[in-house]
């Protein structure tokens, strides 16, 4: 199947990328007070709404799941590449990282406080999406939230946009039609922050983060 070489296409450049994705991305959250400050608002959201489990989907190297445990929550992470995992157990011994797809998790209906996915979809065919977006709604208790981040389009004639991304193809989404997307899946947006390319950033397009919560 297509999607099934995709799947593997990106896992291997994330395993042969890995040490080097590690180191270039395991201190970001301390020069970006914005993604600070929206992961805080989700575990507020998260925890106010009860005790569930929160699963970081396309969790890499384990930084970010690190940190959503440093903010009170259960975290556990999951990463289609198997290098991405070894590299997380080793760093944080003491927390979970397991080896899985985000279109068939591993994970009972109903039973996640929340749902945290950072640039975890873009490696996404578009035509799979849908797939993805409803086993986010099937694992998320009633009432759970959903933290998605992805590079948007500007255009909204362009609902979606393959770009050049280091490690493996990659699409931009237009904001407006993911949020459309998660609420055909169930899924209601709260909230959503767009950042703004700065003048130092490799590639100049928006960075968009939804907040959702099952209905």
């Amino acid at each position: 199947m297509v999607e099934h070489d995709a799947l593997s296409v990106t896992r291997e450049a994330y395993n042969a990328a890995a040490p080097t994705y590690a180191e270039l991305f395991r201190d970001t959250l301390r020069d970006s007070p914005l993604d600070r400050a929206i992961l805080g608002a989700f575990a507020e959201l998260v925890s106010a709404s009860g005790d569930g489990q929160v699963a970081d989907l396309g969790c890499g190297p384990g930084h970010i799941t690190a940190h959503l445990d440093g903010l009170g929550l259960a975290a556990f992470g999951v990463d289609a590449s198997t290098s991405m995992i070894k590299l997380a157990r080793q760093a944080y011994p003491g927390l979970r990282f397991d080896v899985g797809s985000m279109a068939a998790l591993n994970i009972a209906d109903g039973v996640l406080g929340g749902v945290l996915s950072r640039w975890s979809i873009i490696h996404t065919l578009p035509q799979e999406l849908p797939v993805i977006l409803a086993e986010f709604h099937r694992v998320l208790a009633p009432g759970g939230h959903l933290l998605v981040g992805f590079s948007g389009t500007e255009d909204p004639s362009h609902l979606t946009q393959v770009f050049d991304h280091t490690v493996a193809l990659a699409y931009r989404w237009s904001p407006d039609h993911l949020a459309a997307m998660l609420r055909k899946a169930g899924l209601v947006e709260v909230a959503r922050m767009v950042r703004e390319p700065q003048p130092t950033d490799r590639r100049q397009f928006q960075e968009i983060q939804l907040l959702a919560r099952k209905a």
